[in-house]
């Protein structure tokens, strides 16, 4: 009874809106965002239509500049912060450029090296002790060497793909892909300047790779490398610690930070490509030296023995040390980014300290751990992209391959290549190689920058050492230092070396969110209250009726229409006789009864009657009692009130 009062005296509105129309209007007449409100009450089609114009403009320049809020949102600044303050001091790891002692390897090595002086011979008339005649290729023994059956070397007699055998002499047609190995290929007019050496699958003859250099001495010397490794491959690790270069061979005087120091200072760790190489301040015994007075003074000094006479002559062309500053956490890969250190002077090498912190997403794709990269961690040390590219690419190697390469750490169950287990390594090794540089293998994709790092930036200045007036007691002191009392060391076989930092300015760059969510929201109010006068509230009342009302008065209209259709069909089934009297009993839709609630008394008397139908009749009064009977058998809550 009351709901039905409430019907007849208050309006339909709201999500009791029969259609969309009505409720937009309803919203537009109450909502307090102006332009909507004007645009209902504006008289004159030009006045209304300049409302909604107006309206549609506020609405997309919200849009747009709510967008250019969130994408600011994912925007980060940069701040450079510099401390004065007592730093602590980087690893110094220091290597040999030549691995092991040439004396020492020679066995290992005479095979092959009696190959290289050969095709030195050969290609160029080469020969120790002899006269440099060119011998011609037709000379060569009939031995055949497992070096040029693995992989031979081969000489271009024209840009085409014929060359000749070194190994038999005789000239053949190459198939398979080239592959320029040097960068200045074309430098070179003389057609006879190019060399190379072809890999093929062992099990499949027919698939082939050239690789050609411009210059013989980076042919030789990539040829000698990949036998090279495949040697050092097949020698037990303790056994290439022995052959290399101990901590009293390589270390003549030490000072840091004005004290002296010695080989306990120093912890040895064996790189496959460069022996036996010491790190000062690794921190592997719970201790990081740490540095208050900035200066050459206060650094690292060490003078190096580098034993010139003992070098493999066909590994490395270049005489010296290098060495690499790097975090006590870090690995350091010397052939990456290591420093060339002279022999016969003094290289200083002052650093400044810097310390990097990148944002994590959504802001960068950084990565905390390195947890998250699908890659292990074949180093043990703290996660860097170049860490993550080598254990990718050895990951790659083993599936591919079946072993892995030596020159990075071994994975667990696998082990080095080498021809006798793996024949097929070497062409394998180089087309995943070629993938590997073009990004074909997904290691680019997969490995991500680290969030945070430290860093070292280097200057370095070199000088002539010794003095040429204090080159004899200097050298004749060292000499009695390493034990040598009768013969005088050479200058070329020392190489005196500092580290230190130029100043105590420790910078730390770090990223910050430019925009906080609360300035975020802040930014969104200023921008809905300048262009439509709104809040947060009508932001909910938008919601409200634009999506939840008008999603049910849409429901509630399809959900009628399905359930008309289902009456019809019902009704309209088959088999089933029509009978008398079903349409008078068809009910009559009342206009001013839309929705599902029953009729009250008032609309019901408004319901029209079948044309057969007579007007009801009241029947007189029985006035013979007072109470007043109704025509029907029960009474409808509607009409108590009439009644009383």
């Amino acid at each position: 009874k009351i709901t039905a009062r409430i019907k007849r005296t208050l309006p339909v509105r709201g999500p009791q809106a029969p259609t969309l129309s009505e409720l937009m209007r309803w919203y537009c007449l109450n909502t307090n965002t102006h332009g909507c409100r004007r645009i209902v009450v504006s008289r004159g089609r030009l006045r209304r239509f300049i409302w909604i114009l107006l309206t549609l403009s506020a609405v997309g320049l919200i849009l747009w500049q709510c967008a250019e809020l969130l994408m600011n949102y994912y925007s980060a600044s940069v701040s450079v912060t510099v401390q004065f303050q007592k730093l602590p001091f980087p690893a110094v790891t220091i290597c040999n450029i030549n691995p092991y002692k040439y004396s020492s390897m020679k066995d290992y090595l005479s095979e092959l090296d009696k190959e290289t002086k050969k095709a030195l011979e050969t290609f160029y008339g080469f020969s120790e002790g002899k006269s440099k005649v060119r011998r011609s290729a037709g000379d060569w023994n009939g031995t055949e060497s497992q070096f040029f059956r693995q992989i031979p070397l081969l000489k271009f007699e024209d840009f085409s793909k014929t060359a000749t055998d070194l190994r038999s002499g005789r000239k053949r047609k190459i198939e398979g892909s080239v592959f320029h190995k040097d960068s200045s290929i074309v430098n070179s007019g003389d057609s006879n300047d190019i060399i190379g050496f072809q890999l093929c699958d062992a099990n499949n003859s027919s698939e082939c790779a050239l690789y050609t250099f411009s210059s013989g001495v980076n042919a030789i010397q990539e040829w000698y490398k990949l036998h090279y490794m495949n040697i050092m491959a097949q020698i037990p690790l303790e056994t290439k610690e022995e052959l290399s270069y101990s901590a009293d061979d390589l270390l003549l005087t030490c000072f840091f930070d004005g004290l002296s120091c010695d080989k306990r200072h120093f912890t040895r760790f064996h790189h496959p490509l460069h022996g036996n190489c010491y790190t000062f301040n690794s921190g592997e015994n719970g201790t990081i030296l740490s540095t208050s007075t900035g200066g050459s003074e206060y650094g690292l000094q060490v003078v190096l023995y580098i034993d010139e006479a003992d070098y493999n002559p066909f590994l490395v062309t270049s005489t010296g040390a290098k060495i690499i500053v790097h975090d006590q956490n870090e690995y350091p890969f010397i052939e990456d980014i290591g420093t060339e250190i002279e022999t016969a002077a003094a290289t200083s090498i002052g650093m400044h300290f810097t310390r990097s912190r990148k944002l994590s997403k959504p802001y960068s794709d950084c990565t905390e751990t390195g947890a998250d990269i699908p890659v292990e961690n074949l180093y043990n040390k703290s996660y860097s992209l170049q860490i993550c590219l080598h254990s990718c690419f050895q990951k790659a190697m083993v599936e591919s391959c079946g072993c892995a390469q030596y020159t990075q750490p071994l994975p667990a169950g696998a082990e080095y290549c080498n021809y006798k287990k793996n024949p097929n390594w070497m062409y394998c090794y180089y087309r995943l190689h070629e993938k590997f540089v073009k990004e074909q293998l997904g290691c680019q994709q997969i490995c991500k920058d680290a969030c945070s790092f430290k860093e070292w930036a280097l200057t370095t200045s070199i000088a002539q050492w010794p003095s040429v007036v204090s080159e004899d007691w200097m050298l004749r002191v060292l000499s009695w230092d390493k034990g040598q009392k009768i013969n005088k060391l050479n200058k070329t076989d020392l190489a005196n070396l500092m580290v230190f930092y130029k100043d105590l300015n420790e910078r730390f760059i770090s990223e910050n969110p430019t925009n906080t969510i609360v300035i975020l929201l802040s930014n969104f109010g200023g921008q809905l209250g300048l262009w439509m006068s709104c809040s947060v509230v009508c932001v909910i009342e938008i919601v409200e009726v634009f999506f939840i009302d008008s999603l049910s008065i849409v429901m509630r209209r399809q959900w009628q229409k399905a359930k008309k259709w289902w009456n019809d069909r019902k009704r309209e089934g088959p088999g089933k006789p029509p009978q008398v009297g079903d349409v008078e009993r068809q009910g009559h839709d009342n206009p001013g009864c839309i929705d599902e609630d029953l009729p009250t008394f008032n609309t019901a008397l408004r319901l029209p009657l079948p044309q057969e139908s007579h007007l009801p009749r009241t029947p007189p009064p029985n006035y013979s009692t007072l109470r007043l009977e109704t025509a029907f058998t029960e009474q409808l809550p509607d009409t108590l009130e009439a009644g009383q």
